[in-house]
């Protein structure tokens, strides 16, 4: 069974500027999460307002399960973004009773700014007062959902400034750009539209630890590079190939792993028939590419500096020397760590074509926990 609501508060006169729409679904599961959401709509429009001023917030309220136990937490996240999407809404909170789990750690609540949608967990709230713990629980969400997820402070300057900016984000969700446009300028209007919001987003994933969070991709890169700069036919074959191969070699490493872990773990959103959709896809398309992307060539680089002090202590230049048949430099050392690591990243592909989806989605995506309930 499913019902659904819509409530909202504009915060300005009827001749005042018209302010931009900011939609938020909340979907709850049948049952005691259905009861407790019902009873924070009334005020949650307002609630919102409070905090982030500068938009009119809409709220819309659904009762689904979304997804069959048993279910883990990037199922949950992506059957909300899907209902989101399907509805048309921006933000979407989730209200679950499953026990959930994030890199084997109970999850209380939590928010993926790329996805726009966040979870709370209702045995997170307590025993006692338990309809204004996920009020405020749902309100600090959304912040972190445009990027802040900490409590206002003291600091009223620091506040003005957080408060700046989380109203800039949400209007930038709020409006929208011309749809009426097709291929790259339909790309370049979302990218310039939503700038600030498109970074705030890349930097809540944390690209740069995607390596360290995928570990069969790690292992398996870090054990082809051993095994690349210990063989000496691949001194021969780093001795005869000119820096444009290498270079060829290197980004075809990249683009590799990067296809194997968007394709693979289905990374990509088709770009739904709903044109008030086709904006979010978008921009959740640039992020995720963007995000691994990022992680790949952080896991390049930090690669390239691993086999560059393997190459320094396990082969000697006199050996090198002498597999080559002529005096060797630095830049021949360079040459083989760089075919060394483009070989690794290629073995990284593999690994990341054997982590499971759901990994992959954790570990792409940026789950940013509710501080106040993981106390």
């Amino acid at each position: 069974m499913e019902v659904g609501r819509s409530l909202g508060r504009d915060r300005l006169p009827a001749d005042g500027p018209v302010e931009p729409n900011v939609v938020i679904g909340v979907i709850a599961s049948p049952g005691i999460c259905a009861e407790l959401a019902e009873s924070v709509l009334s005020d949650l429009a307002g609630r919102l307002a409070d905090r982030i001023p500068g938009v009119r917030w809409e709220v819309r309220y659904v009762c689904d399960r979304l997804v069959e136990r048993p279910a883990d937490l990037s199922r949950l996240v992506s059957a909300a973004r899907s209902r989101a999407l399907a509805e048309g809404w921006q933000l979407a909170v989730c209200i679950t009773d499953l026990p959930l789990q994030t890199a084997r750690r109970p999850v209380v609540a939590h928010a993926s700014m790329t996805h726009g949608v966040a979870v709370l967990s209702l045995p997170a709230l307590g025993p006692v007062a338990v309809a204004s713990r996920a009020s405020e629980a749902i309100v600090r969400l959304v912040a972190a959902l445009l990027g802040d997820g900490e409590a206002p402070r003291a600091d009223s300057d620091r506040n003005a400034r957080r408060l700046s900016l989380l109203t800039r984000r949400a209007n930038e969700i709020g409006g929208r750009v011309e749809l009426d446009g097709h291929g790259f300028g339909l790309v370049a209007g979302v990218i310039t539209g939503n700038l600030r919001l498109l970074l705030g987003m890349l930097r809540a994933n944390r690209p740069w630890r995607l390596a360290l969070r995928l570990s069969d991709a790690l292992i398996a890169a870090l054990a082809t590079g051993v095994l690349a700069i210990v063989l000496s036919d691949i001194w021969r074959i780093a001795d005869g190939v000119g820096p444009v191969r290498l270079g060829l070699l290197g980004l075809a490493s990249v683009v590799a792993v990067v296809l194997a872990i968007i394709v693979g773990a289905g990374l990509w959103e088709r770009v739904p028939p709903r044109t008030s959709a086709r904006e979010q896809v978008i921009l959740f398309n640039i992020v995720t590419v963007a995000t691994v992307v990022i992680g790949v060539v952080a896991l390049y680089f930090a690669l390239f500096v691993l086999m560059l002090v393997g190459t320094l202590l396990l082969v000697p230049e006199r050996t090198l020397a002498g597999i080559v048949d002529h005096p060797i430099g630095i830049g021949d050392q360079a040459k083989l760590v760089w075919l060394a690591c483009s070989l690794a990243t290629l073995g990284g592909a593999l690994g990341a074509a054997a982590e499971s989806d759901e990994d992959v989605r954790e570990a792409a995506y940026g789950y940013q926990p509710d501080r106040q309930l993981t106390r």
